[in-house]
């Protein structure tokens, strides 16, 4: 049996757990015994492990971990982490080397992240039952991503990730996906996720795991692959939110059937989920999984579910504001904030910002642009 875990990284509710390669305390008998039973386990690392920090300049957190969390992965049987992820590069180039060379001095694998974009998206072999398995790993073009002058992490791109996946599919009996993307906190896939989820299919995946979005999703069978759009965390206490409370473990028979074990978070912890919340997680991931057969269900969920969050990427988007006008507007249930958006963004004004985002050379100009004045500072 395959396990396949998403993110699987200490904070500091339980790092003193990790760096003693607590297993007992941090998963509980029972996953612990799913875990030493499996033949391959692959999870999601999803912080450089380094003891010396140098934070990158992004939007979002910068996230590290000390090299002394090496023994719980270890002690969990650890067999390959990918590091195509939004955070790999937390710590820049230094975290990045470091935690590949703590990975190799411990016997652990790693795939999706190199010093240039060939060696970045180099898939990894291994055997299974007599089949080779071929495992590629890939992520969303954040703050991470491999480039010809730094290390980095193999993002998803539409032109070459499916020749990779062809090429793949010709040298493997069984190949695993495991793309970094998706809508934090949506239990969906976006239609951009879906389409191309489907191509990796169509050329050669047969099996395409999102993750990323801290929550479980759905699963969409498709031509004969199977896909799943979120598998929630596997340990990550970093937050209460409902959706962080739940997640799955993919498991992938001898004769390659996918199949599900649900996990509940525990306080610092994660644990096995059994009985009636065992049922529930797995009911509500069919549920889902059958509400994406409708036709444009995936379009118009999505489509209500952006018209909720589009003032706040503008409110974002339209620049800094103090701590006078948040406290003001959170006391007028931010209607001022409203007042302000309505006028930076007019319908003119909404159209060229969409014009921008969507077409390519557009925004391959801001992107570019931005990251060489951001060099330059």
């Amino acid at each position: 049996m395959i396990l396949i875990g998403a993110d699987f990284i200490p904070t500091k509710s339980n790092i003193e757990l990790f760096e003693k390669g607590d297993t007992g305390a941090l998963f509980g008998r029972e996953l612990e015994e799913i875990l030493s039973e499996a033949d391959f386990r692959i999870f999601n690392l999803e912080s450089p492990l380094c003891d010396i920090l140098n934070p990158i300049r992004k939007n979002g957190k910068n996230f590290s971990a000390p090299s002394k969390v090496i023994n719980l992965y270890k002690k969990a049987k650890t067999d390959l982490f990918t590091l195509s992820n939004n955070h790999i590069l937390d710590q820049d180039e230094q975290g990045l080397f470091s935690t590949v060379d703590l990975l190799q001095k411990n016997g652990i694998a790693y795939v999706g992240a190199g010093n240039d974009p060939g060696e970045a998206a180099k898939p990894f072999y291994f055997s299974h039952n007599g089949k080779k398995i071929g495992v590629y790993a890939c992520c969303e073009n954040e703050f991470s991503i491999v480039s010809e002058t730094n290390a980095g992490a193999n993002p998803f791109d539409p032109l070459e990730t499916p020749d990779h996946i062809v090429r793949l599919k010709k040298q493997s009996d069984y190949v695993i996906v495991l793309y970094h993307g998706g809508k934090e906190y949506y239990r969906y896939p976006t239609p951009l996720l879906q389409k191309n989820c489907r191509k990796l299919i169509e050329k050669g995946a047969d099996l395409v795991v999102c993750q990323h979005s801290h929550c479980i999703g759905c699963e969409e069978k498709y031509l004969s692959g199977t896909i799943v759009y979120g598998q929630g965390n596997f340990l990550f206490d970093n937050s209460d939110k409902e959706v962080w409370q739940t997640g799955i473990l993919i498991k992938i028979d001898d004769d390659g059937a996918v199949g599900y074990i649900p996990l509940a978070k525990s306080g610092n912890s994660v644990r096995l989920a059994e009985g009636e919340k065992a049922e529930e997680i797995l009911n509500n991931f069919k549920n889902r999984s059958e509400e994406i057969k409708a036709d444009n269900f995936v379009k118009n969920n999505y489509r209500a579910f952006a018209k909720k969050k589009i003032n706040d990427y503008l409110y974002m988007i339209n620049g800094r504001h103090s701590f006078a006008f948040r406290a003001v507007d959170k006391l007028s249930g931010h209607r001022l904030s409203r007042i302000k958006l309505r006028r930076a963004y007019g319908e003119n004004e909404k159209l060229i910002l969409k014009n921008y985002l969507e077409c390519e050379s557009l925004k391959e100009i801001i992107s570019e642009g931005i990251s060489d004045d951001n060099k330059a500072r």
